[in-house]
Formats: structure tokens, C-alpha cells, sequence
């Protein structure tokens, strides 16, 4: 079994927060793979099902973001999970809106959620840096966190959790690379196939020795075939 851990903050005042935009993409994975309803347990709001070949649990901790980790370490003692287990999609200030890496263990870059989830379990899991942008300025990282994505976002927030949901049995699988396509097949999509190629550009390569037009008049060429 594979753990996927969303973080955000629990209730509507939150749902829409940048904060909140790992609790959105194990939404739109419960819904797009017909998981189990969302149930309480283990201080969190959990769901079930398989990706893949694989196993999932889907949690989000109901604890408030900077208590994330008690969440996490009771559903690992329950089922027996270890860190390589765990994966955690979170916000990231470091990275620009809609981008998306997967990093494996390292250091909580500040981040509550992460740091609590450090406490508790260790750094050793797999976390899905979900980008948000930065505000420009620390003083103002906690109300951008925790206001809601603009309408000029929802584009670009819609085609990055359909990615997460098409990649997540490569995800589940460990497989990052295949994953990642998945993600950027939505976010940034290939030109189409059937869109016709511009025919090459002509060009004379003996522009010396190429003969000139013939413009002359049909006269004229009957009357040379006599000279």
C-alpha cells in the first residue's frame, strides 16, 4: 500500500487557498479513479482505492497544516507503512504556478506542514512540489499562502490536477519520470499531429548560371527558328 498525503487546512473558509493545493489533487485522484467516499479517521479525511496495480490510501489531515504529522505517523503505525511509503503533495513557493516536481527526502524549506511531518515520521518520503509562486517578499508569504487561486489561475490549476490524476498509478509505482510526462502532457500539451508542415523554402542554388525567362512573344520565337 502507497500512502499519498495532501496537505492543507481543513474547511470550506480554506478549500480554495494556494495553501490547499494538495488536499485538490487528492480530490480530483479520488474522483477521477472512482475511490471510496471520503471518511473520517485518523485525524484526517481518508479515501480508498487502486491506481496501477497498486494500492492507494489518500489522507488529509484535519489537524490544521503545522500538525500535519500526527495525522501521518497514526495511518504509517496502523497499516505498517514505512517513510518510502509516504508520498506528500504540497504548495511550494519555489516554483513557479503550475509547475510540478518530485523530489525524494530532503529538508522541509520551512515549509509547516513538512516540518511537522518531519517530526513525526522523518524527512525519508517522497514529496510532489506543487508551484504557487512566490509573493515577492517573506513578510508577505502568509497571506498569499492562504488566499485563494485567482480566476486568471483556474486554467492552468485545472490542467495540473488532471496531470497528477492521469500520472498517479506511475506515481504510486515509483516511477517519477513517467509521472512527470503524465503531468506535462496537460499542462503543456504537444502541437497536434495533423497540423500540416509548412512547405520548405524554394531555393536556387546555381542563381549564376540559370537561364533567364523566356519572355518573348510567340512571333518572335517562330521567326528565330528560320534565322
Amino acid at each position: 500500500m502507497k500512502l499519498f498525503v495532501g496537505l492543507g487546512n481543513p474547511g470550506s473558509k480554506y478549500a480554495r487557498n494556494r495553501h490547499n493545493i494538495g488536499f485538490m489533487a487528492l480530490d480530483e485522484i479520488a474522483r477521477d479513479h472512482g475511490f471510496s467516499p471520503w471518511k473520517s479517521k485518523f485525524q484526517a479525511q481518508i479515501s480508498e482505492g487502486s491506481v496501477g496495480g497498486a494500492k492507494l490510501l489518500l489522507l488529509k489531515p484535519q489537524t490544521f497544516m503545522n500538525n500535519s504529522g500526527q495525522s501521518v505517523g497514526e495511518a504509517m503505525r496502523f497499516y505498517k507503512l514505512t517513510p518510502a511509503d509516504v508520498v506528500v503533495l504540497h504548495d511550494e513557493l519555489d516554483l513557479a504556478p503550475g509547475k510540478c516536481r518530485v523530489k525524494q527526502g530532503g529538508g522541509h524549506a520551512g515549509h509547516n506542514g513538512l516540518r511537522s511531518i518531519h517530526a513525526h515520521i522523518g524527512a525519508e518520503y517522497a514529496r510532489v512540489r506543487l508551484g504557487i509562486g512566490h509573493p515577492g517578499h517573506k513578510d508577505a508569504v502568509s497571506g498569499y499562502v492562504l488566499r485563494d487561486f485567482p480566476k486568471a489561475d483556474e486554467t492552468w490549476l485545472d490542467d495540473l490536477m488532471r496531470g497528477i490524476a492521469d500520472g498517479t498509478g506511475a506515481l504510486a509505482n515509483g516511477d517519477g519520470g513517467k509521472f512527470m510526462n503524465a503531468v506535462s502532457l496537460r499542462v503543456a500539451p504537444p502541437r497536434s499531429s495533423t497540423s500540416k508542415p509548412k512547405p520548405p523554402k524554394q531555393t536556387d542554388t546555381n542563381t549564376d548560371n540559370a537561364p533567364d525567362s523566356d519572355a518573348r512573344s510567340p512571333m518572335e520565337k517562330l521567326m528565330d527558328k528560320f534565322r
